[in-house]
């Protein structure tokens, strides 16, 4: 049956596997691949350029890497027997490339309200301040470490030291935001999905949960608005990328549309 993929899928499902098997075994030896090849914000010491590509062939987990390649396998084969392996390859990085430039235009708009945050905690001085950024801000694994200081500093609110431990363990999350990485093809495989969806959205897909039949259409609409919504949720302890995914099917349908207007086809 894998001799039957066609090459460019063969391909991709290949290099996404070898590379988290390296990143399992060369992170024992203090080699972390996800660190260099992860999509970073253009003002972490960790960004280079060439993350913009190697960031959709990293994944931070089998489970992470199954999904998306299953999606790829299972709808981008008809993707690129449709297409063909050039265009199909074509698609696969511009969906990808435009995702990680709307994750980096959301990555900067997140680091500015924090920085203005952390500024506020700075310019009011008081554990109400303090409050504020931790509701907003702090995702529930340092939930206790800012908690136990907030508690402290309200019963000292005029203590200027508990305000600079305040400053410093809130630029601390601050750096950690600007350093985590982005990984993952998720944005190539929502542009894959939005594909199907436009090319045959009368097909039928039968869904897991709730088992039942949803036509193409409706799918890839549905997940989209999920996606829209999870996005805009706000939620600190959310660590996936929702609007990479949708920048993967907002540049799939600008793409798509392109290629219509140019050839008055899809095919």
């Amino acid at each position: 049956m894998f001799s039957n993929i066609p090459p460019v899928v063969k391909n991709l499902l290949i290099i996404n596997v070898l590379l988290l098997f390296a990143t399992f075994i060369l992170i024992s030896f203090g080699l972390d691949l996800n660190e260099l090849f992860g999509l970073h914000h253009w003002s972490s010491d960790k960004f280079r350029p060439h993350q913009f590509v190697t960031y959709m062939f990293m994944h931070g987990g089998m489970t992470h890497l199954f999904f998306n390649m299953f999606a790829l396998w299972m709808f981008g084969k008809i993707l690129e027997q449709v297409w063909g392996p050039k265009r199909f390859l074509i698609y696969y990085l511009a969906t990808g490339i435009g995702a990680a430039f709307l994750q980096m235009f959301v990555m900067s708009i997140e680091l500015n309200s924090l920085e203005n945050a952390v500024q506020t905690i700075r310019d009011n001085a008081s554990p109400d301040s303090f409050a504020v950024f931790i509701d907003s801000y702090v995702p529930k694994v340092f939930l206790g470490q800012f908690q136990q200081l907030l508690a402290g500093w309200s019963l000292q609110p005029g203590s200027t030291e508990y305000l600079s431990a305040a400053l410093n363990l809130s630029n601390d999350l601050l750096e950690l935001k600007r350093n985590i990485g982005t990984v993952g093809a998720s944005g190539s495989v929502f542009g894959i999905l939005l594909a199907f969806g436009m090319l045959f959205p009368n097909t039928e897909l039968m869904l897991i949960f709730p088992p039942i039949p949803i036509k193409a259409k409706f799918f890839v609409i549905g997940y989209g608005l999920i996606e829209l919504y999870l996005g805009f949720s706000n939620n600190p302890s959310d660590n996936v990328a929702h609007f990479a995914h949708l920048g993967g099917m907002l540049f799939g349908y600008i793409l798509i549309v392109y290629w219509k207007k140019k050839r008055n086809t899809f095919y």
